[in-house]
């Protein structure tokens, strides 16, 4: 807009110059000036007040959240916990996000204190939920989820969740020191604490040949680290606290086998005497589980330990591990059934 009415501007002030109605310097040049420099400042008005529709619409989302009800809430009298043992059950527990039995119907296992439990399924299985409903992210809408023989919901909810450490598929590392990455969840952690963190996580040895150590700054979303060290970053600062329980959520998927080696070296430190829950697919890591619950459309369909479910002929997760075996050996000693190696 501002260009054309500089052409009508040059245009029609050119013939007015022509007819000698108006000077060229001080009055087609200044006016052609004072147009362009107006122009500018109607363009910066646009901008502010696309900006501030953004920051609104932004705003607004914000405060949705803010305003949103809080469905967990803390028991009248909770049950003190300071520590828990780590005996989680499931009692005939049922969950779907719309009320309805739709994500989890009838589960029910006992994870002793110290053992593994991995959880394999197809996707949308409801092994996520599962996990959620540990520490409590969600309430089951029938049955119960037990911690050291008491339901979830009569603690409460800080005291439970830190007696829980949780390592996503993609954890975020923020632009700021790894010793601040480490120590997100408890910043008045002490240089000891984050220290034997990052050891047991295995992740010690790589700060330690950094420039800085621990001191060193990390980009946004830990951009400059590996996939490996990303991921052992998140283990340590999952074990912080010394949590008696530990919730893995896929913590080795889509990564390459030398990366897989790292993670699960991480993994075999975090997870002693401390119990497991890992949601895995692939057989170097669901080899390590005490007991395997094989979800399918929300029911556990099998468990038990792998060699137990590689002894079964028509099984799901036999057929799954059937399929991850890349070599026609390993095929066939499974097909015939000499799982002796395989498993």
């Amino acid at each position: 807009l501002s260009q054309t009415g500089l052409v009508i501007l040059l245009a029609y002030g050119g013939w007015l110059v022509i007819q000698g109605r108006i000077p060229l310097g001080t009055g087609l040049v200044v006016f052609a000036g004072m147009l362009q420099q107006f122009a500018g400042q109607i363009a910066n008005i646009a901008n502010i007040a696309d900006s501030l529709q953004q920051s609104l619409t932004a705003a607004g989302r914000v405060f949705e959240i803010l305003d949103a009800p809080v469905e967990i809430r803390n028991p009248a009298n909770p049950v003190p916990l300071a520590r828990a043992r780590g005996e989680v059950e499931f009692r005939d527990v049922a969950f779907g996000y719309d009320g309805s039995p739709s994500v989890l119907s009838g589960v029910s296992f006992v994870a002793t204190p110290g053992s593994c439990i991995a959880l394999v399924g197809a996707t949308g299985a409801g092994k996520s939920a599962l996990l959620g409903l540990i520490p409590r992210f969600y309430d089951a809408i029938a049955g119960s989820v037990r911690i050291d023989g008491h339901d979830v919901r009569d603690y409460a909810v800080d005291a439970l969740r830190r007696n829980i450490g949780l390592v996503f598929q993609e954890s975020f590392l923020f632009r700021a020191s790894i010793a601040a990455n480490i120590a997100f969840g408890n910043p008045d952690a002490t240089a000891e604490q984050i220290e034997r963190a990052a050891r047991t996580a295995a992740a010690h040895e790589f700060i330690h040949r950094l420039p800085k150590g621990y001191d060193t700054l990390l980009g946004e979303g830990g951009a400059d680290l590996s996939g490996g060290q990303r991921q052992r970053l998140a283990i340590a600062r999952a074990l912080l606290l010394e949590p008696p329980i530990l919730i893995l959520d896929d913590p080795t998927a889509a990564i390459d086998p030398e990366t897989e080696e790292e993670i699960l070296g991480a993994m075999e430190g975090a997870m002693k005497g401390r119990t497991t829950f890992v949601v895995a697919h692939r057989l170097s890591t669901l080899r390590r589980a005490d007991h395997i619950l094989v979800l399918d459309r929300g029911r556990i369909a099998e468990r038990g330990s792998h060699r137990e479910l590689m002894a079964r002929p028509e099984g799901i997760y036999r057929r799954t591990a059937i399929l991850q075996m890349t070599d026609k050996e390993s095929r066939r000693r499974i097909e015939t059934g000499d799982t002796e190696e395989t498993a």
